[in-house]
């Protein structure tokens, strides 16, 4: 006997994807709503594609920066100290090669025979790998202190083979702080080196003699023995007068902040002290300059027009009488070049 077909129930036809659409239409908008809202927050939760790609990028330029900044950074080898004598130290870590140092002999600085003498044996010593001195060259300005310590490496190199000469590196009063890694590249290296800072001086907040501190005495390293510092300065202490008196007035205890600052000054062994010369001194320096570049002029023209010029200058010095001695051989049409 044939089956019947059977019959839905009523008002339920069969299960399909459309029944379920309707169900969830059926529910009305307020399910529709939070669905909504939870896609929102995803949406606000999640940073876009933009944001993403840009930090991308931003993190793959500083790994490639950080990547080329340690392959850059020079490295001092015994090699790299073999092209000259006297070098500039840039804070980057770069030694720049000074093929001609600007400087006069040493027989033409007159009137500072006393620290002529000191500097040099001191100079001599340490060249030699004896115990020696930093030294701070301070007093009146023009009267040769730099010119002294490039006269004094000049002289000392002048009969030394080139294994054994010294190596003079220039350091400027703002790379103060660069100097522990300077010192750094110095330590291993089988040269003697003179480290140089010349007008070196320090105002106001400026804490950047600490780092001077450290290398002269009082770090953990020390200076290497095969590095010595000279500093030039027109300030005993290096440090202002009201620098000084700023610390007395307003610290705790003025004598301990006095110290603290005096004490850079300490750390050098030789104190060489230059003073205003005298007109006599004044007028050797003159006479010996143009000796010595050969300009020809009579003795009382000489003397008249050199003092004149000190008195438009308003002071006696080396510097002042070498100023005079270009303005002469310029008038005259005279080369300074040494016979």
């Amino acid at each position: 006997m044939p089956r019947k077909p059977s019959k839905s129930p009523a008002g339920k036809g069969p299960r399909t994807p459309a029944g379920n659409s309707a169900r969830v239409a059926a529910k009305g908008p307020k399910a529709t709503s939070k669905a909504a809202s939870k896609a929102t927050s995803r949406a606000v939760s999640i940073p876009a594609p933009t944001d993403l790609s840009q930090e991308r990028i931003v993190r793959a330029l500083e790994t490639i920066a950080a990547h080329l900044s340690a392959q850059s950074k020079p490295v001092a080898t015994p090699e790299s100290f073999t092209r000259a004598d006297a070098y500039v130290w840039h804070p980057d870590g770069r030694l720049a090669a000074v093929p001609r140092v600007s400087r006069v002999e040493l027989f033409l600085l007159k009137g500072v025979d006393r620290m002529r003498d000191i500097l040099m044996e001191n100079t001599e010593r340490f060249a030699n790998g004896l115990p020696a001195n930093n030294a701070l060259l301070w007093g009146a300005r023009g009267m040769g202190k730099s010119s002294l310590v490039k006269a004094a490496h000049a002289s000392i190199n002048a009969e030394r083979k080139p294994a054994e000469k010294l190596k003079l590196i220039e350091i400027h009063r703002e790379d103060i702080e660069t100097l522990p890694a300077l010192m750094e590249q110095l330590r291993a290296s089988p040269f003697h080196f003179i480290v140089f800072c010349d007008d070196l001086s320090f105002d106001g907040n400026d804490a950047s003699y600490k780092s001077l501190k450290a290398v002269l005495e009082g770090g953990i390293e020390g200076r290497p023995e095969n590095v010595i510092l000279y500093a030039t300065s027109n300030r005993r202490h290096l440090l202002a007068r009201e620098m000084i008196e700023n610390e007395r007035s307003t610290a705790i205890n003025p004598g301990e902040a006095v110290e603290e600052k005096v004490s850079l000054s300490d750390r050098f062994g030789l104190w060489l002290g230059f003073h205003r010369c005298s007109q006599d001194e004044y007028l050797a320096m003159v006479r010996g300059y143009c000796s010595h570049f050969a300009i020809k002029v009579g003795d009382e023209a000489l003397e008249r027009e050199a003092l004149e010029w000190s008195t438009t200058r308003g002071s006696r010095s080396g510097r002042v009488a070498w100023q005079f001695v270009q303005e002469l051989a310029g008038r005259l049409s005279v080369r300074l070049t040494a016979e």
